[in-house]
């Protein structure tokens, strides 16, 4: 996704903003998936676009407050709230005064202003990388689907609490009994390719090929894994250092942030992965494996 297109994002929110959007409508108007547009935003934004959209709203409630007549009953309708107590806690919440407060001399508000994208190059920085071609590839995965706003969400621990559940159950070990020793790579696989829904699919799984056991993997798809398809793709492959899931975090946000912005190279609407080796390299959490094309 380039800056461009989010900086047409971001003009489609200021124009529509009085009006009952949310970023899925977002997404749509930039010929976006609604899970793409909302990991790339939340990354390059610092935030959401719902969040944009709410902190842009309040900031012109309160200037409407404080230089029209304009009712605290009626900014609540107009700026997009089922009721006047909704929009007072909101209010109270960003500005840290009450649209009362806001409607008398003095009162304390916050500014939120339209955003402008720009690509500011700091002191230099080494992202290593490499660029490989992959064949259409199989997995057998233990699959969930998540709502879309988990993603770049630091309180949410949805996909954590996922990989701990499928541990606790003993549903990783007997996937990785399918591979020979040495070749036992656990994957997250990460699915964005459907269009227009509010949910995306995550897998926890084996790849599929001539070393694993197809009676064991029959056996399995019985008891509740599926099988995950992805089709042929280049990817940007980056090494993920660290002793968490945060250096994920880090990996995306330098993506669209240094990475995309300077090679030209953008995500597609395919799969991206992460490899959890069995025996990786000293202080490699894993290595994250994000589908891309060249554009400039």
């Amino acid at each position: 996704m380039s800056i461009q297109l989010i900086q047409q994002a971001i003009s489609y929110m200021e124009a529509h903003i009085l009006e009952d959007i949310n970023y899925t409508d977002v997404a749509k108007s930039i010929h976006m998936s609604n899970y793409n547009f909302h990991r790339t935003f939340s990354f390059i934004a610092g935030m959401t676009a719902n969040e944009y959209i709410r902190n842009r709203r309040l900031t012109l409630a309160a200037q409407e407050l404080q230089t029209t007549d304009l009712s605290v009953i009626d900014a609540a309708y107009k700026y997009g709230y089922e009721s006047p107590e909704s929009f007072s806690k909101a209010f109270s919440r960003f500005h840290g005064s009450t649209p009362k407060q806001a409607k008398k001399q003095g009162a304390k508000l916050h500014l939120f202003n339209p955003l402008v994208i720009k690509i500011i190059t700091e002191g230099g920085s080494i992202m290593d990388y490499r660029i490989e071609h992959k064949e259409p590839q199989q997995f057998l995965a233990m699959v969930r689907a998540f709502p879309n706003e988990i993603i770049n969400d630091d309180s949410d621990h949805s996909i954590p609490d996922f990989w701990t559940e499928c541990f606790d159950k003993n549903l990783v070990e007997p996937m990785k009994l399918l591979r020979p020793e040495g070749k036992r790579d656990i994957y997250g696989l990460c699915s964005p390719t459907k269009a227009n829904q509010t949910h995306f699919d995550y897998g926890i799984g084996i790849i599929i090929d001539k070393d694993t056991d197809s009676a064991g993997v029959k056996k399995l798809l019985e008891n509740g894994c599926s099988l995950w398809d992805t089709a042929p793709a280049d990817y940007a492959v980056f090494k993920c250092i660290g002793t968490d899931g945060d250096c994920i975090g880090d990996t995306w946000a330098k993506f669209y942030k240094e990475f995309s912005p300077q090679t030209g190279y953008t995500q597609t609407e395919d799969t991206d992965f992460e490899i959890y080796f069995e025996k990786g390299e000293d202080g490699l959490f894993c290595e994250l494996w994000v589908p891309v094309e060249k554009t400039t």
